[in-house]
């Protein structure tokens, strides 16, 4: 997730008044930008500001103000320009050994600037999930800190697995935002209510999501598209084929706000680098960040539609139950209806495999057709 950083209206004093809805974690990242210790750890949801977190603090750290958000050295920080601030990248599913290898490598050099070598790992659950895990690497960074590098890691989900680096590390604890919060962020950004209102309920806590969906006018016809599935699906594989069909390309339109919204921060990041005199080093991670942006925002929006269905079949549910109990054919809907739900669950755990959306689309409007 890239950062973006918009203007609020009026009392905006540095970066961390930025993360809007996350005021226990700020109260703590100032303090530790104050005086800061060898590595964090921050943990959140998707969509809990995790990233534009990590940078704000990275920010904080390299300021002689602790994270002024306007001089040019946070400016620097926070659109990823900062020499001193090394950003991992994972080429695969799970971090490889060598790149965990290549950060330590990094963090065992000299700040070039007055300030810190910090060096950023993302999705570090990652390093205990491959057949060759990385864990260890990391942890041996973690134990022998150079005195002038800083360690920013994070993490979705805290297991077991990572009860090690967890140790050493001050946690920081992040949390998906309330939808009032969206709407009331997205109005700042001079949204109007009825729409700020409706993407933030789409949105599922995540900001950039809600900033991507309050750009897209299709947003209440895709979520009427997928509640009218059921009324679709008439038992004819063909039409179960066309509906599946439809459910996918909807996806391929959902991405036109994300991939206009990303073209224009490229812009804004080149145009910031001529302004302090600087080249543009890295567009290639740049883009490359922006096509895992783009996959992640594809798995959410499918969440969403799958969501959505979900709600018909419960409201159906509940429909048939308030109908008349012990009617056989009420109960026979509702058993109906409680399948279905099933299969939607179902399908939305099949995409944790990285199984094509397509084929998942299929598979799932073939279940549905005799609910």
């Amino acid at each position: 997730m890239t950062n973006e950083w918009p203007t609020y209206p009026g009392d905006v004093t540095d970066v961390f008044d930025r993360l809007v809805g996350q005021d226990r974690a700020v109260a703590a990242l100032r303090q530790y930008a104050l005086n800061p210790v060898h590595a964090y750890l921050f943990s959140g949801p998707p969509g809990a500001s995790v990233r534009d977190s990590l940078f704000a603090f990275a920010a904080a750290l390299q300021c002689p103000r602790h994270g002024c958000g306007v001089c040019d050295v946070c400016r620097l920080v926070l659109d990823e320009q900062d020499a001193d601030v090394y950003v991992a990248e994972r080429s695969g599913v799970s971090w490889r050994m060598e790149e965990i290898r290549e950060a330590a490598r990094v963090a065992r050099r000299r700040p070039l600037g007055s300030g810190y070598q910090i060096i950023v790992i993302e999705d570090v659950e990652l390093t205990t999930t491959s057949s060759s895990p990385s864990a260890s690497a990391l942890l041996k960074s973690l134990e022998e800190p150079p005195s002038r590098t800083i360690f920013l890691l994070s993490a979705e989900e805290l297991s077991d697995a990572l009860d090690t680096i967890i140790s050493r590390c001050v946690d920081v604890k992040l949390h998906a935002l309330r939808e009032a919060d969206l709407a009331a962020i997205l109005v700042a950004e001079g949204a109007s209510d009825g729409t700020a209102v409706s993407a933030a309920a789409a949105a599922n806590g995540n900001l950039r999501r809600a900033r991507v969906l309050v750009r897209d006018p299709e947003l209440a016809q895709r979520v009427e598209q997928w509640r009218a599935v059921p009324g679709r699906l008439t038992g004819k594989p063909s039409d179960s084929s066309r509906v599946a069909k439809e459910l996918a390309a909807s996806l391929d339109d959902a991405m036109d706000p994300l991939q206009q919204m990303q073209q224009e921060e490229l812009e804004r990041r080149a145009s910031d680098a001529r302004e302090m005199g600087l080249r543009v080093t890295n567009k290639r991670d740049v883009e490359a960040q922006f096509k895992r942006e783009q996959r992640r925002f594809r798995l959410d929006e499918l969440r969403f539609g799958l969501s959505a269905l979900t709600g018909v079949y419960r409201e159906r549910m509940i429909d048939n139950i308030e109908a008349g109990v012990g009617d056989a054919q009420s109960e026979y809907r509702v058993g109906a209806s409680l399948r279905a739900i099933d299969a939607v669950t179902e399908a939305n755990r099949r995409l944790d495999t990285n199984l094509d959306e397509s084929l998942l689309l299929h598979d799932l409007m073939f279940s549905l057709m005799d609910f």
